[in-house]
This record gives C-alpha cells, sequence and structure tokens, in this order.
C-alpha cells in the first residue's frame, strides 16, 4: 500500500501561482511514477501530468503544458506540482496518483490521494 497525501491548494487570483505538494508513506516511493490528476464540478477527472520514479521523464497535457511544472524529490517521499499563470478554468479538485507504469491513463494508477482543491478567481 502506498498513502498519498496532497496539499497547497487554495484560492488564487488568476496569473497567479501555487504549489501543490504530496507526501506518500508505505511501500517505497520511488518504485513508482507518479501522476497528478483534477476534477472540475461536472466532469471527468482528467489527466495533468506525470513523472517516471527517478524523475528523468515527465509529461503534460496541452492545457497546462508551459505553465505547470511536475517534480519529485525520493528523499523527502514528495512530488511537486508548480502551477504557474493560473486561469479559471484550472479551478478542481487535484489529486496525486501513484503508479507502476509511466502513463497518462487514469485506470493504470493504483493509489490515489484524497484531493486538494484549487480556486482560480477571474
Amino acid at each position: 500500500q502506498v498513502q498519498l497525501v496532497e496539499s497547497g491548494g487554495g484560492l488564487v487570483q488568476a496569473g497567479g501561482s501555487l504549489r501543490l505538494s504530496c507526501a506518500a508513506s508505505g511501500r517505497t516511493f520511488s518504485n513508482y511514477h507518479m501522476g497528478w490528476f483534477r476534477q472540475a464540478p461536472g466532469k471527468e477527472r482528467e489527466f495533468v501530468a506525470a513523472i517516471t520514479w527517478s524523475g528523468s521523464s515527465t509529461y503534460y497535457a496541452d492545457s497546462v503544458k508551459g505553465r505547470f511544472t511536475i517534480s519529485r524529490d525520493n528523499a523527502k517521499n514528495t512530488v511537486y506540482l508548480q502551477m504557474n499563470s493560473l486561469k479559471p478554468e484550472d479551478t478542481a479538485v487535484y489529486y496525486c496518483a501513484a503508479s507502476p507504469f509511466y502513463t497518462t491513463s487514469r485506470a493504470d494508477y493504483n493509489y490515489w490521494g484524497q484531493g486538494t482543491q484549487v480556486t482560480v478567481s477571474s
């Protein structure tokens, strides 16, 4: 089992920045590739970003490319999502997740956090 706890969400004005953190415990964090997903009200949960176990490769949804950065610190068992130039359409609950695969597919992620709310005002 891997337990994941997100933090860092909040209310920010459009154009602002937030940094989300996801702390992992349980099985060896560095064995897993990590992803961030988000879910807006009335919409399906969608992929945001992924990072390999080593941090050597990252992948982003087109909607966040150039604005968001995913990173990880295996010594701290933590993955981050730096979000810059935020837009109202980024408003959602953000979830981190762990997978044995480097993938954008929600179905391939075995472990999920409880989510953290990000609200961007216009």
